[in-house]
């Protein structure tokens, strides 16, 4: 249907008013057979959403029948449990039809999951665990601020939503970066699953919002349609106390609106009614009770009518001209990701246009080397402060805005810290480069809270992100060129300390002009007959120096330098066996969780044995310099030599 709202008027019509009200009885209904049909879902949130999400859509520019429209504005639900009521809704403006949703809802493989994802026309983000959904909407917001465009973006967020800390950060970054075009709709019904809102969690939402510099405006019914209309209209139209800054609207409602026997209890806010119940509700609203015509209907095969793809667009980048450090030249891999990055963004980023790549760090600009990006163009380098979460999530959300985002910070940060957010980007199909620089034992005196040895056992858990390990600073200057250029989730990860460059066997540096990365291919650099070592990283140095010193005992080796670890090589390792002698792997992680165990399952899955043995990381460094900690984990040239040789 098409039905439109003009925000510039001073209230609604009261042909307005009665369309509304019938869109409601329309949409209640969806909402209690949709969870019913599936036996599960949250009923009492969407119901108390429902008259804010109406007028929402009423008021704001979008084409249903173009889900993508570049000119749309944008809603993200914090909330995603609401789908019910998402859907309903979307479904009354005419993105699809009624049959569509409660046919499909909840059912393995259809276009409506239980909680809001982008495959259902209409939604932006894909939701699910809350506290997320406003550093989306920053990521969302702050890119059409940095292309210029009107657009809006308008986030839900629930009362127990909020009681996430990364909430709080993502209204600091909205007040800092004037996020005007950025909304905030709070359902504040006072309940959540386990009972109220104050009993489980209190918070004080006014002031938390206040107290981030947000204008706040109350809403005291959020069912009154001519006070939903006045308060989202002045907001939309820019008409706030403070115009330069984002607004929340603080709604007061009612879980389970509308229905006698459902309002304000907690108990509805994820249980659907029982079959015998909707008769009572459907009396209620004065409609029939047609649960068995859809259940009937339920029992066909699922269509996939209505799932939209994950497109993105991405932009089309210039590489720049490649960086090449000489045989004699000893840097950081840190130093060379900055000029690259410097690099890519002279080629990319224009005085006066969009940037085409975005910086974001978390008060580290310093060490992950982004300075010369932000003195290019500061605009393009968003400060978030000590806030990984909210800069993780922000990141991803810019890159699905056809921007090149790199999320720079400490390995232990980058990782670690915010593995929920990197999954959720990674379920989202972003385009987001995590640049972690500080990995491993590398990072030395600052200790084992700082010495983040699990990147690739975590990383390796996504489906979307392809990780690599550069081996010195020419290789990291071709794998940044190459994931800036390319599409999709990325991670670059690289030690803190100055290194030579790995060289040919004739003294040339090995990654020079002539090289280009590849993914899922490793580089011989040595070829021998003696077995094969397997490494990447802030390890190959020790590990080129182990190769000298067996080659001086008379054991000549291959060297395998694997900085693409997903996807990995396979076939090398396959060759590696082939060519005799055994396998070792080396590396600064875990032992029992990176390259060594992928390399592991290599053998075991292609039915091949060898002499083969892992060195990493087995125990918690202590604080000292990296050489020091390498030595203690047998990491070392001299306990590389040793466990080659036991092999022998």
């Amino acid at each position: 249907m098409t039905f439109k709202l003009n925000p510039n008027n001073d209230q609604l019509s009261t042909e307005e008013l009665l369309k509304l009200a019938d869109m409601r009885k329309r949409c209640a209904r969806r909402i209690l057979l949709s969870t019913s049909l599936a036996a599960s879902g949250h009923p009492g949130g969407s119901l108390s959403c429902l008259d804010l999400m109406l007028v929402t859509y009423g008021i704001m520019n979008h084409k249903p029948t173009e889900p993508l429209w570049q000119d749309r504005d944008r809603v993200v639900m914090s909330i995603g449990h609401i789908s019910p009521g998402v859907y309903s809704v979307l479904s009354e403006y005419g993105y699809f039809t009624e049959e569509d949703f409660l046919t499909g809802f909840r059912r393995a493989g259809s276009g409506f999951p239980g909680h809001v994802e982008k495959i259902v026309p209409g939604v932006e983000w894909d939701t699910g665990n809350l506290g997320q959904g406003l550093s989306a909407a920053c990521g969302m917001a702050m890119a059409l601020k940095l292309k210029g465009a009107k657009q809006k973006v308008i986030v839900y967020m629930g009362d127990g939503d909020l009681q996430k800390g990364q909430g709080a950060e993502a209204m600091r970054f909205a007040h800092k970066y004037k996020l005007n075009n950025l909304m905030v709709i709070v359902d504040r019904n006072h309940l959540q699953i386990c009972g109220k809102t104050e009993d489980v969690m209190p918070s004080n939402i006014r002031g938390l919002f206040a107290s981030c510099g947000w204008n706040v405006d109350i809403l005291d019914d959020g069912h009154d349609y001519h006070k939903i209309f006045k308060k989202l209209s002045a907001v939309y139209t820019g008409n706030t106390v403070n115009p330069q800054h984002p607004t929340v609207i603080i709604a007061n409602t009612i879980m389970g609106k509308g229905f006698s026997f459902m309002e304000n209890l907690a108990k509805y806010h994820g249980s659907p009614l029982k079959v015998e119940q909707l008769d009572q509700a459907f009396a209620e609203l004065g409609l029939e009770n047609d649960f068995a015509r859809w259940a009937e209907l339920r029992t066909k095969p699922v269509s996939t009518a209505t799932r939209l793809e994950n497109k993105v667009c991405y932009p089309k980048l210039e590489a720049g001209a490649a960086v090449v450090y000489g045989a004699d030249q000893k840097t950081d891999c840190r130093s060379a990701y900055g000029t690259a990055l410097y690099e890519l963004a002279k080629a990319n980023n224009i005085s006066g246009k969009a940037p085409k790549i975005v910086g974001i760090s978390c008060d580290l600009e310093g060490s992950v080397k982004m300075g010369d990006f932000r003195k290019h163009m500061p605009e393009a380098f968003l400060e978030c402060g000590i806030q990984e979460h909210h800069a993780a999530t922000m990141a991803g959300a810019i890159s699905r805005e056809g921007m090149a985002a790199f999320f720079s910070t400490f390995g232990v940060f980058a990782v670690s810290e915010v593995y929920n957010q990197n999954r959720l980007n990674d379920i989202n199909h972003t385009n987001v480069k995590v640049v972690a620089t500080h990995l491993g034992l590398d990072v030395g005196e600052d200790g084992p809270t700082h010495q983040g040895i699990d990147y690739i056992g975590l990383m390796r858990n996504y489906f979307n992100f392809q990780v690599i390990l550069p081996a010195d600073p020419n290789q990291t200057d071709r794998v940044i060129r190459h994931v800036a250029l390319t599409a999709g989730n990325y991670f670059v990860g690289m030690g803190r300390s100055k290194m030579g460059m790995v060289l040919a066997e004739d003294g040339t540096p090995f990654f020079g002009s002539g090289y280009t990365f590849t993914p899922g291919k490793g580089d011989w650099v040595r070829r021998g007959t003696a077995g094969t070592i397997i490494s990447y990283g802030a390890v190959s140095p020790r590990v080129m120096e182990a190769w000298q010193l067996l080659q001086k005992e008379g054991i000549n080796v291959s060297v395998l330098l694997a900085a693409s670890i997903v996807p990995f090589d396979k076939q090398s390792v396959i060759e590696a066996v082939a060519n005799g002698g055994p396998i070792l792997t080396v590396e600064d992680h875990h032992v029992d969780t990176g390259a060594g165990a992928i390399v592991a399952a290599i053998l075991a899955d292609a039915g091949l044995s060898c002499r083969f043995k892992r060195l990493g990381v087995t125990h918690y460094g202590s604080s000292g310099k990296p050489a020091d900690l390498y030595a203690e984990q047998g990491l070392d040239a001299q306990g590389i030599v040793a466990a080659f040789k036991e092999l022998l």
